[in-house]
């Protein structure tokens, strides 16, 4: 069976009871992203997501921009079946993998080695697998003798790199990421960059929300704009940085995408560099 993700006018919505107060309306309008509608004098509805139309398949690598609370997270839980669509369709083929927090299925009373099981069997793994890897696994962390102490014991920089260990070991057929990848320091962030583009090589379907352009143009080939719970733009990364960002935005995901062309050995569109010809 292929991998593929399709959804049409897709909405998600959330009912809120008892919503009163002015106050409250305006909370939830700025953190939701979408609409607001009031039922009845009692719920309020918050329109999370509108009329989401998507087709990917076994090879694609959508990045997801917009500002905080625009959906591009709700878009994420719709895609791994945490939230069911209110109206519309959402059709998942394949085995999902959903990243969203670095924390979930972590236990601060156990030791690291006892929480990267448990983290790989949130993820779909089965024990047998985490055991085969777990030398692995603990060799990229650098935690040392630390992972045989109680997670409650470790700095939150310690707890990422266990969970990014974990992480960056399955083979997921659909990856959905929501990045949350800041409390480490800058050599072990760059180690961590490297495997997360080994599993983007190994995923079938890439969904990524980041608020890094040069992270999805290092992991993504196109992105869509997520406004107010809506699709409002879709294309080339740089287009869409470009249009949701502006000028000075585009131009530096554009400049990003030619390093990594000729990182990877591929000659850029645009050239001879002085205009000479020569």
């Amino acid at each position: 069976m292929s991998v593929s993700i399709t959804t049409h006018d897709a909405c998600v919505d959330f009912p809120i009871f008892d919503a009163k107060t002015r106050s409250l309306k305006k909370a939830f309008l700025g953190k939701a992203g979408g609409a607001i509608d009031r039922t009845s004098s009692d719920v309020v509805i918050v329109e999370a997501l509108r009329d989401i139309t998507m087709n990917l398949k076994d090879g694609d690598r959508v990045g997801l921009v917009g500002h905080n609370g625009a959906g591009k997270s709700t878009l994420l839980r719709l895609l791994s079946g945490i939230y069911e669509p209110t109206r519309g369709s959402a059709q998942v083929r394949g085995r999902v993998a959903p990243v969203f927090d670095l924390g979930v299925g972590m236990d601060p009373e156990i030791s690291g080695y006892e929480n990267i099981i448990i983290r790989g069997l949130f993820l779909g793994q089965t024990r047998k697998q985490m055991l085969a890897k777990m030398d692995e696994i603990a060799d990229f962390t650098e935690l040392g003798d630390y992972l045989d102490m109680p997670l409650r014991t470790y700095s939150t920089g310690m707890r990422v790199r266990v969970a990014m260990g974990v992480v960056t070991s399955i083979d997921p057929e659909i990856l959905l990421l929501d990045e949350g990848i800041g409390a480490v320091d800058a050599e072990f962030m760059k180690k961590a960059r490297i495997r997360l583009q080994e599993l983007v090589k190994r995923s079938g379907i890439l969904v990524f929300a980041s608020h890094s352009n040069e992270f999805l143009a290092q992991l993504c080939d196109r992105a869509m704009w997520i406004d107010h719970g809506r699709i409002r733009q879709e294309g080339g990364i740089e287009e869409v940085v470009r249009a949701y960002e502006g000028d000075d935005a585009g131009d530096h995901v554009a400049t990003i995408l030619k390093e990594l062309e000729r990182d990877a050995g591929v000659e850029p569109a645009e050239r001879p560099r002085d205009g000479s010809g020569e």
